[in-house]
């Protein structure tokens, strides 16, 4: 499914008007005298987000055809722990860095021909760790913002199987499977944003890549010649893009306290403009905003749901969206935000595979067009911090999405004992149409930076989907399309 549906963190950077109503009325800025305040010293907290991770795996039986690297969505939660020491407006710090992670994808592996029946590999990688320096600048208004590179030394913990497609109807199938560690490199940057004396929060995004073992492959068929091909070996390598979103607490002062945080970054003389009434605490915010995004979902049907017969990978799908969204914040601290949106694409490409006892492995590529897609998330909230200056809550919702493409063309790439069209023809051989629903739960973060300049961030979790979908085929004799629905829990990161 698109990498949207299964995780959703984003982070903006939004540059605010230059006034609000009545601003003709008000006076010139009155900048606020600088605070008494350092970045030294240490720092406990914790953090969520997500991102999108790739495990690739080699080919011991010569060059893939297609397949071998399994892409992993993920949601993660943990917590960090670090010091750091101050030097005018230079910082360098050192961190520690753990966290637990909902992870897991599947993809086509060990496909060397269309006479070997090639396997399922699966990754799921549960446990990231990492040991960093970093180094960075504090700016702004009264130095509050620290802006930070950070690299060092990072482990993984990943599991999964690699398991033979269909051999012969009714066979018991041949599979491995492994879980280890791994120790890797991790590269990142971030922005830290003081909101109190004793609370900060972050927004960060890290790169790390781990080479990986050799892992056990199972014996699989060959047809023909008729051969079965020995167990053998894969080896394993694995890279992450991961956001998050974090709230440290810095030891040595009163988590209660807001003093001169609390006041806004450019103080402004009275107006004699009068309030609107019955508004005093509430806040309404609403906008539109355009997005880029990367689609990528799966058909899978099986003799049983372990053991694939076909496949159809959906994949590449390149859109452009535009939405409208909102926020209304009460005196309470409670809030409301959403947003409703919908895009097309007429980019990408769509595998279909299958594995049989009178062929062992044919794959025909369809490019995709007439795409649309359309989204919506609704939540409901509660800021535990939240001062002129910035806002910390937690939230629950509920999120929608749905899309329709057709499929143009349909040549084959692995099996020329296949029936397929001549490449060139692209006459639409099949469509359809899909929706996912799914409760949400998350963390959504925003702080000024500047009297114009301000970052948000919101990371949110499903903990359970409802799919439901259609595939239509168009080249057979008789069109002929497959229902799909299904339910899943216990951890799809959003």
């Amino acid at each position: 499914m698109r990498s949207g549906v299964l995780f959703w963190a984003a982070t903006t950077i939004a540059l605010l008007p230059s006034g609000a109503v009545h601003s003709a009325d008000l006076e010139p800025a009155v900048r606020l005298p600088a605070a008494v305040w350092s970045w030294s010293g240490g720092y406990i907290g914790g953090h969520v987000g997500g991102g999108y991770g790739r495990t690739s795996f080699s080919n011991p039986y010569g060059p893939s055809i297609y397949g071998g690297v399994v892409d992993t969505p993920s949601f993660l939660a943990g917590g960090q722990t670090g010091y750091n020491w101050q030097m005018s407006s230079w910082v360098v710090g050192v961190e520690l860095d753990a966290s637990g992670a909902a992870s897991d994808g599947t993809n086509t592996c060990l496909a060397a021909s269309g006479r070997i029946v090639s396997a399922n590999c699966k990754a799921s990688p549960n446990v990231f760790v990492s040991g960093t320096g970093r180094v960075g600048y504090a700016f702004g208004a009264q130095g509050h913002t620290l802006a930070y590179l950070k690299g060092g030394v990072a482990w993984q913990n990943n599991r999964g199987d690699v398991a033979n497609n269909n051999e012969f109807d009714q066979w018991p199938q041949e599979k491995t499977h492994f879980d280890y560690g791994r120790v890797g490199e991790v590269i990142g940057l971030g922005v830290e944003q003081a909101l109190t004396p004793a609370w900060s929060v972050k927004f960060e995004y890290d790169y790390l890549h781990f080479g990986g073992p050799s892992v056990a492959t199972p014996p699989t068929v060959q047809d023909p010649p008729f051969a079965i091909l020995p167990a053998n070996t894969t080896s394993l390598s694995s890279n992450y893009h991961i956001g998050k979103v974090g709230l440290n607490y810095h030891f040595g002062a009163d988590p209660r306290a807001s003093q001169w945080f609390d006041a806004p970054l450019y103080a402004k003389e009275p107006s004699s403009v009068p309030p609107i009434a019955y508004t005093a605490g509430w806040s309404v915010e609403g906008g539109s905003r355009l997005w880029l995004s990367r689609g990528r979902f799966q058909w899978d049907h099986g003799i049983d749901p372990s053991i694939l017969i076909s496949r159809l990978t959906y994949h590449g799908l390149d859109g452009l969206s535009g939405e409208l969204f909102g926020r209304v914040d009460s005196p309470w601290g409670i809030f409301l935000k959403g947003n409703i949106g919908l895009g097309r694409f007429n980019k990408g490409n769509m595998n279909d595979e299958d594995w049989g006892v009178d062929l062992s492995y044919v794959n025909s590529v369809s490019g995709q067009a007439n795409g649309n897609f359309t989204y919506y998330t609704a939540d409901a909230g509660y800021d535990f911090l939240r001062g002129t200056n910035y806002k910390v809550g937690g939230f629950i919702g509920w999120t929608y999405y749905g899309q329709k493409s057709d499929s143009l063309g349909d040549v084959q790439i692995a099996n020329p004992m296949m029936p397929s069209l001549a490449p060139g023809d692209d006459r639409v051989v099949g469509s359809q149409d899909t929706q996912w629903n799914a409760p949400r739960v998350g963390l959504s973060a925003e702080t000024m930076l500047t009297e114009r300049w301000r970052l948000s961030g919101d990371a949110a979790y499903l903990p359970w989907t409802g799919f439901r979908g259609r595939d239509n085929h168009l080249l057979r004799k008789t069109t002929t399309f497959d229902d799909q629905r299904g339910d899943g829990g216990g951890g799809g990161p959003a």
